[in-house]
């Protein structure tokens, strides 16, 4: 072998060696499953919306900022524009879908439906977002109380003048705006609005104050152990641990954030999963926040890297069998095992 095919092969291996080294498998820590929540927003929110109800046995509650309702495309692309309320007197159908989870709770796809009934519901729309419009995120309200969320506890926030975008203090951009890094800071009745704190307080109940700065480690990890690549799902995902869940025995809660579209760390570096303020109230409050990441890609089509809430991966995509939510289901169960 001449010299320069020695030294291509000897940095091909040293490339996938640090391809490795830089994501580990993902660590177990004991985490006790039975407070496992969820939230995201845009694609994200349509995704924690989808998880939660297939999920509904084991998930304890969702937030879902500017989402639309469970299975609003109805396995079709084409009716994307109405599922965000692009299309003026044509809000989603929030009865069709219901009618759509209850048949597929019968068909034993989703779990049951009476789980919702014991499910803490948060669910935002900014006047301002002119990407996922008022109307789609209303239709997802009326749907959560025609299956049976109890109306205490649904929570709707639709008076904030924000764009699209979670809101957290401090960082992101001006409270109205609809652009990267879909992180804003807005300011309700002369106090920053800290929509993390919010819901996972309307999940979990009161919880310690937030911290200014965490003090525990951001680690990333292997998804294609979760999931191949033509799920859509990165090499890459990302875990906030606090510094107490680090300690075996410490049973803590599991949260999942999940990303809109052009808001994975390929699209916005580490702005989602260190900047959106999730870790701020986890560290304080023994959560373990688990940040799941989708990227662009042509094949399956998604462009924008949003999480499939139309069918980009298979009819079943809103189903317990869907890839992706199978896939986060795995992550979350791997948090379980013994540290």
């Amino acid at each position: 072998m001449s010299p320069l095919r020695i030294i291509a092969s000897l940095v091909l291996a040293l490339q996938a060696a640090a391809a490795v080294a830089a994501a580990p498998a993902l660590p177990a820590y004991g985490a006790d499953l039975r407070h496992t929540s969820v939230s995201g927003l845009s694609s994200g929110a349509f995704m924690a919306a989808q998880i939660q109800v297939a999920y509904s046995r084991s998930i304890v509650g969702a937030g879902i900022v500017a989402g639309g309702p469970y299975y609003c495309a109805a396995d079709s692309l084409l009716n994307a524009e109405i599922c965000m309320g692009q299309v003026p007197l044509l809000p989603p159908n929030p009865f069709l879908m219901a009618d759509a989870a209850r048949g597929f709770a019968r068909a034993h796809r989703i779990d049951s439906l009476a789980n919702l009934a014991k499910r803490r519901i948060y669910i935002f729309s900014g006047t301002d977002d002119s990407i996922v419009r008022q109307p789609a995120v209303d239709a997802t309200v009326a749907f959560f109380r025609q299956v049976g969320v109890k109306e205490s506890n649904l929570k709707y926030v639709n008076d904030v003048p924000a764009g699209h975008a979670l809101i957290t203090p401090g960082h992101g951009n001006e409270c109205s705006a609809n652009a990267a890094p879909y992180i804003s800071h807005c300011s309700v009745s002369g106090t920053n609005y800290d929509q993390p704190g919010v819901i996972l307080q309307h999940i979990h109940g009161a919880l310690n104050a937030r911290v200014d700065v965490p003090a525990g480690q951001v680690v990333n990890f292997d998804q294609r152990a979760y999931a191949a690549a033509a799920t859509g799902l990165a090499d890459t995902g990302y875990l906030y641990v606090p510094q107490t869940c680090a300690i075996a025995g410490a049973r803590c809660k599991v949260h999942v954030a999940i990303h809109g579209c052009m808001q994975s760390a390929e699209s916005v570096g580490n702005q989602f999963y260190t900047d959106a303020g999730y870790n701020n109230w986890a560290d304080n409050n023994r959560i373990l926040v688990l940040y799941p990441q989708v990227n662009k890609s042509d094949e399956p089509y998604n462009p924008q890297g949003c999480w499939d809430w139309w069918g980009y991966t298979g009819d079943n995509y809103a189903y317990r069998s869907s890839r992706q939510m199978k896939a986060i289901m795995a992550m979350v169960k791997r948090l379980a095992q013994s540290h």
